[in-house]
């Protein structure tokens, strides 16, 4: 029987993964060993949309900051 996602060490070590493959293939198009465009469309959709949700998050988080001179948080 699979355990339940909570008791499960695999599910964190494969975020931790995907985030070091998301960062190695940056490195790799920033030094340019590989374009962007030479990894497959659907590896190109889904790390822009890490790309955007993590900008989306980055932004929430410097927004909920700007009212904390206020008080609110």
């Amino acid at each position: 029987m699979p355990l339940p996602p909570q008791n499960n060490p695999l599910i964190e070590s494969d975020a931790d993964l995907a985030r070091v493959t998301e960062d190695l293939v940056n490195l790799l198009v920033q030094k340019g060993v590989i374009l962007f465009t030479d990894l497959p469309p659907g590896a190109q959709a889904k790390l822009l949309a890490r790309q955007q949700t993590r900008a989306n998050m980055v932004n929430s988080l410097k927004l909920l900051g700007e009212d904390s001179e206020d008080g609110l948080i």
